[in-house]
């Protein structure tokens, strides 16, 4: 039943169970999640704890017509019905699974996790930037090489992957984001590549030099990263702000809505319109969406703005404190604001008049 499940009969068995809405969005995750751990349990039991050794015995085969680096690349990449395309310039589309391990660019994670961080290298020595490791970042699992330009994506596997949905806890997401900063630092990566699409490994336009399979966690990469991390606030420099690429778009979206829908939220709770501020804070995340160069895709920002929904609605003082004390709330607030504000601009002319009359006693 869970093999059904994974690989086609999911939305049947969820609609035979008249499993909707909320629930769905659960068992979306869990059963994501749970192909994650059969394909890497199932893979180390072949290989006897190694991607690139040898099948043993005891564990069921991957599937027929697949060998070697191609069963790891099959138990590790997760998406059951991904985005792929032979050309970029005519479109990409959802397909089986199957159809799309014959395409040249395949989607690089599913819709609800992360387990591969990827690096797109613009540079005719990429495969050379990836490999020189040593004391500068960790190895990738794999590098993937366009021949004609040298051009590669880096590809690292996560140990335990990072989820993406409503119920997903956003520090994690952020903490993901910024390891993927430090590895593009550390080789010098395309800063507008999302991460959305990759090369893929096993098809033969590309020259894949498999390296290892060790699964790390995100904090083993970052202690080897060191200094090339991001500083704490990265995120708020103007070009992460203007247009956040990768995992950061996530973080920018949740960030920005939620900010927003804070102050939004008096216009709603006088009546306690909870479906009125819903709509409000899709509207919001939808148009911030918008204004990405690419954008997340539609089920990733009504994730975002149904966890900032829920957050205010459940967990908000704000909210449940109701409307007489928000706005008393919110005046204080102004207030001390306008006195902040006002004490700043005094100092500002008292400098200012200080700098003029010395400027006129040298004078």
């Amino acid at each position: 039943m869970a093999v059904q499940l994974c690989t086609g009969g999911r939305r049947a068995g969820l609609e035979r169970n008249g499993t909707t809405g909320r629930d769905r969005k659960h068992l979306t995750w869990f059963l994501t999640y749970f192909c994650f751990l059969r394909r890497v349990c199932g893979v180390l039991s072949c290989t006897g704890g190694s991607l690139c050794g040898v099948t043993g015995t005891g564990s069921k085969a991957p599937p027929a017509g697949l060998c070697g680096h191609e069963r790891d690349w099959d138990q590790l990449w997760l998406p059951l019905w991904p985005l792929a395309s032979d050309d970029l310039l005519e479109g990409v589309y959802r397909q089986s699974r199957v159809s799309a391990l014959g395409k040249r660019y395949i989607e690089t994670n599913p819709q609800a996790l992360s387990n591969l961080l990827v690096v797109d290298i613009d540079h005719p020595d990429a495969a050379l930037r990836a490999l020189s490791a040593n004391g500068s970042h960790p190895m990738p699992n794999a590098v993937v090489e366009n021949r004609v330009n040298g051009h590669a994506h880096a590809v690292w596997a996560l140990a335990e992957p990072v989820t993406r949905t409503e119920y997903a806890r956003r520090k994690p997401l952020a903490y993901a984001a910024a390891t993927v900063e430090g590895l593009r630092r550390a080789v010098d990566g395309d800063s507008g590549y999302s991460g959305l699409l990759t090369k893929n490994p096993i098809h033969d336009r590309w020259d894949t030099l498999w390296l290892h399979s060790d699964l790390r966690p995100l904090d083993a990469l970052v202690e080897e990263l060191g200094g090339h991390m991001p500083p704490p606030r990265w995120r708020d420099s103007a070009r992460q702000r203007s247009n956040p690429v990768g995992l950061g778009r996530n973080c920018a979206l949740f960030e920005g809505a939620r900010h927003w829908a804070y102050r939004a939220l008096r216009h709603y709770l006088p009546d306690r319109d909870t479906t009125g501020l819903h709509h409000a804070i899709h509207r919001e995340v939808t148009d911030r969406n918008h204004a990405f160069t690419e954008p997340l895709p539609a089920s990733e920002a009504r994730a975002i703005a149904a966890s900032i929904h829920r957050w205010i609605t459940t967990r908000s003082r704000m909210w449940a404190d109701g409307p007489t004390v928000y706005e008393a709330t919110f005046t204080t607030i102004q207030a001390a604001r306008g006195r902040k504000s006002a004490t700043t601009r005094s100092a500002t002319i008292a400098n200012l008049q200080q700098q003029i009359l010395m400027d006129i006693s040298h004078g």
